[in-house]
């Protein structure tokens, strides 16, 4: 039996606006009746998130930052944060990429140090909770569970040539567009989803995903029914 469904949102659930389907929060409302949890997965903030569901934010899981949090009502079960000299070396390395904008993530806010165009348009847009800060300062005093790069010129041709040497300890994946994610080895939604089989007493057949891009690798690998959209790349 089917007890839980994990959607990436981006290229997945939502449509070429970025829009949630018509009908979602009623057929949540009949899964949370027939017993089955539904969670977006998704690498966006969670305080975006809880706002893009709030009419069921009590009847879903929320996966947020492409699993380095996992949230539960308003209980936050997992935050897998960097190391602060992980975060100072990252900022080190980005620092070496051409036109690449770093931004530091935390369970409440996302930290910018520059406010370059289009960068601060797209965190302004996309990160509900963010503030202009000092990101040495932040990697001191908060905890960071994802650093967001903005690649002006596209990770594939640039930041993905230069990071993962740079920082071989550390998680670097493209996220889709301009946007590449560093994180712990283990901070992805396929960890993220064992967790919350632990945590739940669920089970890999007991769970469906859908997903489209590589941070979906892992949750779609975790799970015992994956499913990929058409447009999946």
């Amino acid at each position: 039996m089917i007890k839980l469904i994990a959607s990436d949102l981006d290229g997945t659930l939502l449509d070429n606006e970025g829009k949630l389907p018509e009908g979602i929060f009623q057929a949540i409302e009949k899964l949370a009746a027939q017993g089955i949890l539904f969670c977006p997965a998704s690498g966006r903030q969670l305080t975006a998130l809880k706002k893009m569901f709030e009419p069921v934010s009590d009847k879903i899981l929320i996966m947020a930052e492409n699993g380095a949090i996992v949230s539960y009502k308003d209980d936050l079960l997992r935050c897998d944060s960097l190391p602060r000299q992980d975060i100072l070396d990252a900022l080190d390395a980005v620092a070496c990429v051409s036109d690449a904008h770093p931004l530091l993530c935390t369970p409440d806010c996302a930290y910018y140090q520059t406010e370059e165009q289009p960068f601060i348009t797209y965190v302004r847009a996309s990160y509900i909770s963010n503030a202009k800060r000092d990101l040495r300062e932040v990697a001191e005093a908060e905890k960071v569970c994802k650093i967001a790069v903005y690649d002006c010129h596209g990770p594939e041709n640039n930041g993905m040539k230069i990071l993962p040497e740079r920082l071989p300890n550390l998680r670097i994946i493209q996220s889709g567009g301009n946007w590449l994610d560093i994180s712990q080895k283990h901070a992805d939604k396929g960890h993220a989803l064992r967790f919350i089989f632990q945590k739940f007493g669920f089970s890999e057949k007991d769970c469906v995903a859908f997903g489209d891009h590589m941070n979906d690798y892992e949750m779609l690998l975790a799970c015992g029914h994956p499913y990929v959209t058409e447009n999946a790349y």
